[in-house]
């Protein structure tokens, strides 16, 4: 039986979550630093409290100016720090709603820099193992994220995009380059079934996207047409 997760970055004001949470098994919740605030937070661990899923923090660069997607040069004992305040904070209102994080996954130009910068994904790796070493750590497969994961002897969990183009490389397209963003639902959905092929284990869709919820949609009702199992990594 083949299993995926298929999880969506929500609280950051997009509207689309409670829709989204119908059709995902894991939900990033945004910590505040790119996106979202306290009462953000804790709506979103509800909404996905009560639709049964799995909640993780989506920690960020320190950027709501430009939504965390800015590349920015911080040190890996800043970064360090930056996560465990954020995954800390969201771990405080989760507790207080009866919900363990399952999850750690960073947000935009610091999941992009972690992917291939080894020292930020160590230092990222470090902070999550120290907030809770039964926490997992989503990461781009086969990056240093995954890398650092492991080493840190944490639950790694190797992740593909449904909505974001990748280069020859492997890695993803730069936002604002031509083929960084896919907004066909076929395309979307061909990805996908593509990812699950190369036996990725989660599959993440941009909660503020324009297509968000149906893509999430048109992609679980797919799945399980084809037997595929949505369900958050055990």
């Amino acid at each position: 039986m083949t299993r995926v997760d298929l999880n969506a970055d929500v609280g950051e004001g997009c509207g689309a979550d409670a829709d989204l949470f119908a059709y995902v098994s894991s939900a990033n919740v945004a910590c505040g630093w790119h996106a979202g605030d306290e009462t953000t937070m804790r709506d979103t661990v509800r909404l996905a409290r009560d639709a049964g899923v799995a909640v993780g923090a989506h920690p960020s660069f320190p950027d709501r100016e430009h939504f965390g997607r800015t590349p920015m040069q911080r040190s890996p004992e800043d970064v360090y720090a930056d996560v465990v305040a954020q995954v800390g904070a969201l771990a405080a209102i989760a507790l207080d709603e009866g919900v363990q994080l399952r999850h750690v996954k960073p947000h935009g130009a610091l999941y992009n820099q972690c992917a291939r910068d080894a020292a930020l994904a160590d230092a990222v790796a470090r902070a999550v193992r120290d907030c809770d070493p039964r926490l997992a750590l989503v990461g781009l497969a086969g990056s240093e994220s995954i890398r650092a994961a492991r080493e840190a002897g944490l639950r790694a969990v190797g992740e593909g995009f449904a909505d974001r183009g990748y280069d020859d490389r492997g890695a993803l397209i730069e936002r604002g380059a031509p083929g960084a963003s896919i907004d066909d639902e076929d395309a979307a959905l061909a990805q996908a079934f593509a990812l699950v092929e190369r036996g990725i284990e989660s599959i993440c869709l941009h909660g503020d996207g324009p297509h968000a919820a149906a893509f999430a949609r048109r992609i679980r009702e797919a799945f399980e047409r084809r037997g595929v199992v949505v369900r958050a990594p055990a």
